[in-house]
């Protein structure tokens, strides 16, 4: 016998008790046959219920499932009875109460309340959605979220009389639809006020790239100067050894006089009229961001060879995916570095260029600008400006026009686009002196937008 005074939280009526939940049932986790997907236990003609499958469905029973297993996989998991209470205790939805509705089987991010007795199911069942926000946050010092099943059998719980647990459920169960509506109206509340930043600045840049953002300036050069003080600056890497000549592709793209838009490479003229997307001002231009950029892909490391030769050495910084974050920021000190003597077998991307992901589910969403000298990942597509225009091209790969040219190029399962389509994707360019303006106010806004 000992004095748990400091783990009751609050009074309860005389008339009530406090227990412990495994003093109601006997509380098990599932198991999961393994390996996952073998036939020796799965596609079979059991239910076997996910974490996923009591997460779907927004209130009290379980009604479906998505996989099941063979007699063989029942060695390895939990058979029950139907209208068992079962409970999520492994992953980011852990703490979710269902009642199932079938008899079925379970996997061991899920708990399941045997010998429960059908008087106080339905009141445990309200009690542990109440329990959900206060399970999330006990912090058990792993990395996957998971929810051991000693906790919830010392969970304390106040026990009414059951004439009062049906008068309570009553009451809960004639709030509920309200309470429902309520929680939706203010999901979608927060949800508004986490994306009204984003798409403010999504607004921001569809008018820049349309030259709506800044006034146009009669006295500055048109951007035809731009591509040619870009066309010299490519000549001359050509000369120093720096760039290959067959990369210096000689296109320019203008307006004709029946007011469509050609491309002439070399002798060939090409209408493009279907591939501009809006009208730009009349000193504008368009061009390829091949035209304005070098872009190449890096190189992969596997996973052995990444532990054996790279982890934890001296050397230029490593980028992967991963370390390229949602908000623009570089993760570099990630323990993955290229010794100099291995750095001939990789691409660099130069400082102050632009890394962006191709392929993924981090596709187009993933983009920085870099502040050294990295080698990186074959995800990564680098672009390296021929003149200083790497924050417009920055701003440019954010826009909602580059963005659905992009995600219209994608192909494959795990959805990329090709280095070739992405040099072939269409800029605007506006002036030099116009440009500047244009960085210097999105820079402006999105600095203030942020900070609010």
């Amino acid at each position: 016998m000992k004095c748990i005074d400091d783990e009751i939280p609050f009074e309860v009526p005389k008339s009530w008790e406090w227990c412990r939940l495994n003093s109601l049932a006997d509380i098990v986790r599932g198991g999961s046959p393994r390996p996952a997907g073998s036939p020796e236990y799965y596609n079979g003609n059991i239910p076997f219920l996910k974490v996923a499958d009591l997460t779907k469905d927004s209130y009290m029973y379980v009604s479906s499932y998505t996989a099941t297993i063979k007699e063989a996989g029942l060695k390895k998991t939990r058979k029950v009875s139907a209208n068992t209470l079962l409970l999520t205790n492994s992953g980011a939805t852990l703490g979710v109460p269902k009642i199932c509705t079938f008899e079925t089987t379970f996997n061991d991010g899920i708990a399941a309340f045997l010998y429960l007795s059908e008087e106080i199911k339905q009141y445990l069942y309200w009690f542990l959605c109440a329990m959900t926000d206060i399970y999330r946050n006990i912090n058990q010092g792993t990395a996957q979220p998971n929810l051991n099943t000693d906790i919830i059998k010392d969970t304390l719980l106040a026990v009414p009389p059951i004439s009062e647990q049906r008068r309570i459920i009553k009451r809960i169960e004639e709030l509920y639809p309200i309470i429902e509506r309520y929680s939706l109206a203010q999901r979608r509340l927060l949800q508004l006020n986490a994306d009204i930043y984003v798409n403010i600045k999504k607004s921001i840049l569809y008018e820049a790239i349309q030259g709506r953002l800044v006034t146009q300036d009669a006295t500055d050069e048109p951007a035809s100067v731009l591509l040619q003080r870009i066309k010299e600056e490519k000549l001359r890497l050509v000369k120093e050894g720096k760039l290959k000549k067959k990369d210096v592709i000689d296109s320019v793209i203008f307006r004709g006089d029946d007011n469509k838009y050609f491309e002439k490479k070399g002798k060939v003229v090409v209408c493009i009229d279907e591939e501009i997307p809006y009208d730009i001002p009349n000193t504008w231009t368009w061009a390829r961001l091949s035209d304005v950029a070098e872009i190449y892909t890096g190189n992969s490391i596997s996973e052995a060879e990444k532990r054996a030769k790279y982890t934890n050495v001296v050397g230029r910084y490593y980028i992967g995916t991963k370390d390229v974050g949602f908000d623009h920021k570089v993760f570099y000190n990630n323990g993955v570095a290229i010794p100099k003597q291995h750095e001939q077998d990789f691409r660099i991307a130069p400082k102050d260029s632009i890394l962006m992901c191709i392929e993924g589910g981090s596709a187009g969403r993933k983009i920085a600008i870099i502040n050294q000298d990295v080698c990186f990942g074959n995800k990564l597509c680098c672009f390296s400006p021929y003149v200083e225009i790497g924050r417009y091209i920055y701003y440019y790969l954010q826009s909602p026009s580059f963005i659905d040219i992009f995600n219209e190029n994608k192909t494959g399962i795990i959805g990329g686009v090709s280095i070739a389509k992405v040099k072939e994707i269409l800029i605007p360019l506006p002036p030099q002196q116009e440009m500047e303006r244009i960085v210097a106010r999105i820079d402006e806004l999105v600095a203030s937008i942020m900070s609010r």
